[in-house]
């Protein structure tokens, strides 16, 4: 099993506890002593006011940015866009950022990609709500063909590239994760990705949340994962394909109980067929979440590696 952990750069309060230069280098520092395997961030480039003041709403840095000043002091964690919603932008704009963060960071980008959800979000970028599954497919499409290293030709429903030559080239296709749990989904996994990003919650997910489809149990993620490796199957891809979820339980102290809790929903992921979980840790302040990144290596990370 494998580990992402959040890196909160996000956060707003108290100021320069973490949304700084050197919050981010401390923090991505210890989560690689930690052997923590990649860092997480999220993408919400103008989200309402009113479900950032939900519970459930957060804040969020530009992620090509975060990860950028996060490969540059570390050498192995990767680099976890969680999750990119893909529609927001022209994608030969998503394909250059992807690109520029795979080459300078050594080919450590997983990039997590979204259809997206919060409607109030797609209005002030422009960008229309009821066309964000087309525009998802056309810009896995299209990213393809800009990091392919040959000239794309090709007409989208907001663009027209006659020949265009989006340099840098990768060394590999970035890894692509494609969140989400309808059968959509799935196809888009296996037409284009490396692996599945399905997300666990509740099923209720509130006002802001009913354009997004969420795993209720772990039932539902081995349910996902057999439907997958059907069509997997079928498709006659035998390359292997990660199942990244979230922890489906909060982490709110750093304490031996805790850990064996973390330890157990890590196997019951694990034996659901999840290959990597992500999660955050508490982090009422820089030091504390310091200290918690120290205390998940040593509890967690490296006794699920012994298990």
């Amino acid at each position: 099993m494998k580990f992402s952990m959040q890196l909160p750069a996000m956060v707003i309060e108290p100021a320069g506890e973490f949304q700084t230069a050197q919050a981010v280098r401390e923090i991505a520092t210890q989560m690689e002593a930690s052997g923590v395997h990649a860092c997480w961030v999220t993408d919400h480039p103008a989200p309402a006011a009113d479900w950032l003041r939900d519970a459930r709403g957060h804040d969020a840095i530009d992620p090509f940015v975060a990860l950028a000043a996060a490969a540059v002091c570390t050498t192995k964690l990767q680099l976890h866009i969680n999750l990119l919603v893909v529609p927001y932008r022209n994608p030969f704009l998503t394909a250059k950022a992807v690109a520029s963060l795979e080459v300078l960071s050594g080919s450590r980008t997983i990039l997590g990609v979204g259809s997206g959800y919060l409607e109030g979000e797609f209005s002030a970028l422009g960008v229309d709500f009821r066309k964000r599954g087309k525009l998802t497919d056309e810009a896995l499409e299209t990213m393809m063909l800009a990091w392919s290293g040959e000239d794309v030709v090709k007409q989208g429903m907001n663009f027209d590239a006659r020949g265009i030559l989006a340099r840098p080239f990768p060394e590999r296709t970035p890894t692509i994760w494609i969140g989400g749990v309808a059968d959509k989904s799935l196809e888009r996994v296996v037409k284009w990705g490396n692996g599945w990003l399905p997300i666990f919650g509740p099923n209720d997910p509130g006002k802001f949340r009913k354009a997004q489809k969420l795993l209720g149990s772990l039932d539902d993620l081995k349910a996902g994962v057999a439907r997958l490796n059907e069509m997997l199957e079928a498709a006659g891809r035998t390359d292997p394909v990660d199942i990244s979820v979230n922890l489906p339980m909060a982490i709110s102290e750093a304490t031996p109980a805790m850990a064996e809790r973390v330890l157990e929903a890590v196997e019951a992921c694990r034996e659901a067929g999840a290959t990597w979980v992500f999660a955050g840790l508490p982090h009422p302040s820089r030091a504390a979440l310091l200290e918690n990144l120290a205390w998940f290596g040593d509890e967690v990370i490296a006794k699920a590696a012994k298990a």
